[in-house]
């Protein structure tokens, strides 16, 4: 069995991004107390089949989510020249956005009913420059420690050949959302 080339790489990541683009729902959004009444596979399966808004900043930046599984989660995009900076190369913006969103998003993949999070600490150290010859990358979040009160995350941005271009970690404050029952957080420990 040979190992497939670069270019059949970017064919079959391309390909698993356009389905996710298909099936997507147009962008909006939802309130923090609509989405924590939501369990969080059901919000990001809503996502994925198209029933609940995609995010609008994920279209402003042009990139999607990918993969989600408890504690992990991938989003892809293809950086381009809309994305650089006055330098030639692509903004670190754009590699911060795409890490503080796969962070996060992996913790809200184990948050419970009537939960949500906010980001209180984001570090990204940068390994090499992205460009528009770089072909698609994925941020992949995976979380490090849930707690009650806050959690943490680490993240990676690498294109097909599995070459580093960022990582990054967060801590994020876990909110009890007003009005919604708590009762599903009991027995987490800090």
């Amino acid at each position: 069995m040979s190992n497939p080339s670069r270019e059949e790489k970017i064919a079959t990541w391309l390909a698993a991004e356009h389905s996710m683009r298909a099936s997507l729902g147009q962008p909006g959004s939802m309130s923090l107390a609509q989405v924590s009444e939501l369990l969080p596979q059901e919000f990001f399966d809503g996502i994925g089949r198209g029933e609940l808004p995609s995010p609008p900043f994920g279209h402003l930046l042009d990139f999607i989510p990918l993969e989600w599984s408890s504690g992990r989660f991938i989003f892809q995009g293809t950086p381009d020249a809309r994305h650089y900076n006055p330098l030639g190369s692509v903004h670190g913006g754009y590699a911060a956005t795409l890490l503080d969103s796969c962070m996060g998003c992996a913790i809200h993949t184990q948050l419970q009913r009537g939960q949500g999070y906010t980001t209180s600490d984001l570090r990204i150290s940068y390994v090499r420059a992205l460009t528009s010859k770089v072909g698609p990358v994925r941020a992949e979040g995976r979380i490090v420690h849930i707690g009650r009160s806050t959690a943490l995350a680490e993240g990676r941005i690498y294109d097909v050949d599995d070459r580093l271009y960022a990582v990054g970690s967060t801590t994020c404050l876990i909110l009890a959302m007003p009005g919604l029952s708590g009762t599903e957080t009991a027995g987490r420990s800090e």
